[in-house]
Formats: structure tokens, C-alpha cells, sequence
């Protein structure tokens, strides 16, 4: 669950970025894809934390209670983690990858 929550908002910002890159250069890019995905990226985060905080706290009273109580903590918990990430990491990977095409661009030329 937390794979495909994270690996779509990836997919998304990656898609922005290629977009954007064509009418500005890659710096500007990268920042108006991270400041354009930023608020869905939260929303998603804080909905899936919400949603997912009865199952994380055990108040249901049903047989199957205590076992989903594990996986939603760990849900939580990587959500929380990968926000972070998402917004810190991924960037600089972009960066890293744009500026590799630039190189091999560069010297074909």
C-alpha cells in the first residue's frame, strides 16, 4: 500500500518535471513540480493517516481488530517516512538524472 501510494506520487512529480522542462530549464522545473505536487502529496498523506487511525489506535471491536492494528501502524509509519522523502530526495534525484541527459547531450555535439 504505502509502495503504490509513494511510486504514483513519484510518477506524478517525474511527469510534471518532463512537462514543465520544456518551457523552462531544469532547476525551475524540478521547483515548480515539487511546489505544484506539494499540496496533493500532503492531502494524500494526512487522508490515508486519518482513515487509517481507528484501525491504528485498536478501537474496533470486531475478530479481525487486532490484526489489522499492525499493518495500519506500519502504514502510518511509512507514509510519515516517505513524505520526507518525496519531497527532499526525489528532487535531487531528478536533478542528478536531468543533468546526466544534459552531459550525454553535450558531448554528442
Amino acid at each position: 500500500m504505502v509502495v503504490g501510494i509513494i511510486n504514483e506520487n513519484a510518477i506524478f512529480t517525474y511527469i510534471q518535471v518532463s512537462t514543465s522542462h520544456k518551457k523552462m530549464n531544469k532547476v525551475n522545473s524540478i521547483i515548480y513540480a515539487i511546489s505544484t505536487r506539494l499540496r496533493p502529496k500532503i492531502m494524500t498523506a494526512t487522508s490515508t493517516m486519518i482513515a487509517l487511525m481507528p484501525l491504528a489506535l485498536g478501537t474496533g471491536t470486531g475478530t479481525g481488530a487486532l490484526l489489522h492494528q499492525p499493518l495500519a501502524i506500519a502504514v502510518i509509519g511509512g507514509v510519515l517516512v516517505a513524505l520526507p522523502l518525496l519531497i527532499m530526495v526525489l528532487p535531487t534525484l531528478l536533478n542528478l538524472l536531468a543533468f546526466k541527459e544534459e552531459v550525454k547531450n553535450k558531448k554528442a555535439v
